[in-house]
């Protein structure tokens, strides 16, 4: 039947099968492996010599999401379609590939949600945990220190672009958020400076779902029923705009008066759908805000630790902010850590007599774990050791060209963005509620490629450490999930066009392509095109959570 070309004509030509599970080397597990069975059943005994049946792959999967979705609530996610959309449930990781509880494996192309860099079970940072269970897991900071705690801040003002760095701990970057807007808020009333008590943010920002960081970020990602909660920002322009930048000045000069902070992500706006920022631009508005006296904070918890192809994406705007939020890939993916990174100037305002109110009356429990400070410190020398920074601008390369020759030009993809190793694909629906987003991460996944879908852009985030055969590979399946998905939808609508046209429907020529196996048949891991939900889906086409 007809299909399209990548030059936009047609051709009559088969839909090639390409190949879902099993994977080559994919094992198929026994009901005697943990988890083979129901919570709490024991297991049958087995007469000595007798085999143990096997379970089908897909029945063992089915059973894990089935125990998944009677107790865990996912984040950003519908419980109510979440067996639907055929999540995976990790087993183990081997790698940079993660491992389902049915052996099967998937190239990690979204880092486990932005945080893994090097890979998973890498053996020096396995050790670097392993090393600090021996001495402790973890001992509160507040009013007391950690030693490895203190050498990971070491380690860190070396190279965080900020100058006199003090380092506040916590667990998430929505978390490392809220501690900067408490910080910039408090540093002017211990100055006895009134009315800085407003934040100046930009459209299509996103900062985390905590209540402050959920008030910074624009609208969207489903935060429109917690708006009563929100407190008012000034609001400028996104990366999306072509003149942001110069809005943001104008803001400035305005309201310097009343504001606390400029909260940015530098170059990059990832959970938005990877939209992108000259590095001059950032520089220029940082500059704006030195010279009228507003603090500069720089959220990094997305592009920090290599992802743009140097350790800090303020490194390629020339900015040195007063306040720095890290978070994601500072442990490298393997414990939740993140940091509020004060300028000296700024942690000086706090300075005071014993218990008085320039104290910083804010602390978590978990602030500065010892587990995560272990692992955070041998990351962030593996990053120099190993030149990660020099691959990652490398495999950059090579995706910035693969996407463009093999991806760029397609029938329905759109627009594509890309800043080192984060990069978004737009895709053009054939109509509305497609949700191309979901559908084509869905077959990617089904091809042994895990991404996921920020509504109908597709985002690639993979390990720093990645080859060049992995990148070749993560972009032809992503071809090849874009090409079918077109395809389906082109098929239901024909098939539709056929029905509601006898005429048409007696030519032995549809006849015949209707007939086709490939495109009429049970194909492996295809996604029903007559099922708008696309329920096949790796995971909701929601906003990105910060961890």
């Amino acid at each position: 039947m007809p299909t399209p070309r990548l030059d936009g004509r047609w051709q009559r030509v088969k839909t090639p099968r390409v190949p879902a599970y099993p994977h080559p080397g994919a094992r198929t597990p026994a009901t005697d492996r943990p988890g083979g069975g129901s919570a709490g059943a024991r297991t049958p005994a087995v007469a000595p010599g007798a085999r143990t049946p096997a379970v089908a792959p897909e029945d063992l999967a089915a059973e894990w999401v089935r125990r998944d979705e009677a107790v865990v609530w996912h984040g950003f996610t519908q419980m109510a379609t979440y067996a639907q959309n055929a999540p995976i449930v990790v087993d183990r990781a081997e790698g940079r590939y993660l491992v389902d509880v049915a052996g099967r494996r998937y190239f990690d192309a979204i880092s486990s949600l932005w945080v893994t860099t090097l890979g998973h079970r890498v053996p020096e940072l396995d050790a670097a945990v392993a090393a600090q269970l021996g001495h402790v897991a973890h001992s509160t900071l507040l009013g007391n220190g950690s030693r490895v705690v203190v050498e990971l801040a070491e380690a860190l003002a070396a190279v965080v672009p900020v100058d006199g760095p003090h380092f506040l701990f916590a667990a998430d970057g929505a978390a490392a958020v809220e501690q900067a807007l408490k910080i910039a808020f408090q540093y002017w009333t211990n100055l006895g400076v009134p009315g800085r008590d407003r934040f100046l943010a930009l459209g299509n920002a996103y900062h985390g779902d905590t209540v402050g960081s959920v008030s910074l970020g624009d609208s969207g990602f489903g935060t429109e029923v917690f708006d009563p909660l929100r407190f008012a920002v000034v609001r400028t322009p996104g990366y999306a705009e072509p003149g942001w930048a110069a809005h943001a000045v104008t803001a400035i000069e305005e309201h310097q008066g009343r504001l606390a902070a400029l909260v940015i992500e530098p170059l990059v706006q990832g959970a938005s759908g990877m939209l992108v920022a000259e590095p001059e631009d950032v520089g220029r508005v940082a500059e704006v805000c030195r010279r009228h006296d507003v603090l500069l904070v720089c959220d990094e918890v997305a592009t920090g630790f290599g992802r743009t192809g140097r350790l800090f994406a303020s490194e390629w705007c020339g900015v040195r902010p007063d306040l720095l939020c890290l978070g994601k890939g500072i442990t490298g993916g393997y414990l939740p850590m993140s940091a509020t990174v004060a300028a000296d100037h700024v942690y000086r305002a706090f300075l005071g007599e014993d218990l008085g109110p320039r104290t910083f009356s804010h602390g978590h429990s978990y602030g500065g774990n010892a587990l995560a400070a272990a692992v955070a410190l041998a990351h962030l020398r593996l990053i120099e050791r190993d030149g990660v920074l020099a691959n990652v601008r490398a495999r950059a390369e090579q995706l910035q060209e693969a996407l463009g020759d093999r991806i760029a030009g397609r029938p329905g993809v759109g627009a594509i963005r890309q800043r080192g190793l984060m990069a978004g694909v737009d895709l053009l629906p054939t109509a509305p509620g497609r949700r191309w987003g979901r559908r084509v991460c869905a077959a990617a996944v089904a091809r042994g490629v895990l991404l996921r879908p920020l509504g109908d852009t597709v985002v690639l985030v993979p390990p720093l450490t990645t080859t060049a055969a992995e990148i070749d590979h993560v972009v032809d399946v992503l071809g090849a999930a874009i090409e079918l998905v077109a395809v389906e939808d082109l098929v239901a609508v024909e098939d539709r066009y056929v029905a509601e046209s006898p005429v048409i429907a007696e030519d032995p020529v549809v006849s015949e392509s209707r007939a086709d196996p490939v495109v009429a048949g049970d194909t492996a891991g295809r996604i029903d095109a007559a099922d708008p939900s696309g329920r096949l889906a790796a995971d909701d086409d929601a906003g990105e959570p910060r961890g």
